[in-house]
């Protein structure tokens, strides 16, 4: 007697096959973009990677290029924090919805998530909170928000709403954003990165590293450049000294790079026994990461997102506090069994910082919004 065919029954959490992410190639974005877009394609997902603002450097789009399963975009399309005006970033979000029609994803990942409102989506969209001008501006200025600021938020706000589900990379960063914002928290997925082959162990020599967005008001570049004043060991610093914006910091102390490739910053980073970051404001910190995975010791401000991430595993100062970094810096140079220590249990606690959580969190947010998506019968309204 033949059996009855059964048809096998439906993934109860469908598995997206075509990916749309945004990525911007000014900061630290780019790193997690790339990082989390070769994770994904390793797994079978294919992913376009649309790059907004600045072209990307050449290393950074040789980087991508060779990643298989992913295609580069770069649109010309604004940042929303670089835009002019909101039409600017309307129109944008419009060239970027119709993008995505053309290449028929399935799923919609914005690491500019301010462009979620006015794209016109037709499949789910994740949004990631990587940073934001209101948050920034409440823990460097406080007070009333500049009126360029204003209509910037209130397009980012839009966005957010839009988005079927929102990612933080901290829980820090997470609160700060639903409060900011009234909105219930974001998931909290943290940002993940590979370790250096070999763990990222050599000789170290007598000198204290920093890298960064080095224009940026919300690094405090300037706290780490008073305290090399103080020292009597080189502060090297790895990073650009011009934002975008035509902002523009000058170091008298430490010793400046520039701009440096991924390799560049690890080969530091391993002859560094001390990473230093007095950042006042901080998401996660994906430097400060690579020093950990890279064994140096971190001395970091005393920062919610910091002590989150990193208590147990470094030493805290007061962030506008140059003498407390100067000595804290220098109680570990004149020690190197101290540094060594503080060294290891950095890198030991980066091992809960690595790819495979980060990736395995962005596919099961991925899933539930998909979904959700299926079991309604068509794409809800961004909310205006």
């Amino acid at each position: 007697m033949r059996l009855p065919v059964t048809p096998p029954a439906a993934p109860a959490h469908p598995v997206p096959t075509h990916l749309l992410m945004t990525a911007d190639s000014v900061g630290g974005v780019w790193t997690y973009a790339l990082d989390l877009a070769q994770e994904l394609a390793a797994g079978g997902l294919r992913v376009t990677l649309a790059v907004l603002g600045p072209s990307p450097q050449d290393d950074q789009t040789a980087a991508a290029r060779a990643i298989p399963g992913l295609e580069l975009i770069d649109t010309g399309l604004p940042l929303d924090w670089m835009a002019e005006d909101p039409a600017a970033i309307r129109r944008g979000a419009e060239a970027l919805g119709t993008l995505a029609r053309r290449l028929g994803v399935d799923l919609v990942h914005l690491n500019s998530p301010a462009l979620a409102a006015d794209a016109g989506f037709t499949v789910p969209v994740v949004g990631v909170c990587h940073s934001c001008l209101a948050t920034w501006w409440a823990t460097l200025r406080g007070g009333a928000l500049p009126g360029d600021f204003l209509w910037r938020i209130e397009v980012l706000a839009r966005g957010y709403r839009a988005c079927d589900a929102l990612a933080a990379p901290s829980t820090a960063f997470a609160q700060a954003t639903a409060a900011a914002y009234g909105l219930p928290p974001p998931v909290v997925v943290r940002n993940g990165r590979r370790p250096p082959p070999g763990g990222g162990l050599g000789g170290r020599e007598r000198f204290v590293f920093t890298a960064g967005r080095l224009w940026d008001d919300g690094k405090n570049i300037a706290t780490l450049d008073a305290a090399a004043a103080l020292l009597e060991a080189p502060v090297v610093a790895a990073g650009s000294l011009e934002g975008p914006g035509g902002n523009h910091r000058t170091l008298r102390h430490a010793a400046t790079l520039g701009r440096l490739d991924a390799a560049s910053i690890a080969a530091w980073l391993a002859r560094a026994p001390v990473f230093a970051s007095a950042a006042l404001y901080e998401p996660f910190g994906l430097t400060v990461l690579e020093a950990a995975q890279a064994g140096c010791a971190l001395v970091l401000s005393d920062i919610a997102t910091f002590r989150e991430l990193w208590d147990g595993a470094a030493l805290f100062v007061e962030p506008r506090d140059s003498a407390a970094l100067a000595a804290t810096i220098r109680r570990l140079l004149d020690d190197p069994g101290e540094a060594g220590r503080l060294g290891e249990a950095a890198r030991l606690k980066a091992g809960q910082y690595g790819m495979e959580p980060m990736a395995s969190g962005m596919r099961g947010l991925y899933r539930s919004v998909l979904a959700r998506h299926t079991s309604t019968p068509s794409r809800k309204e961004a909310v205006a």
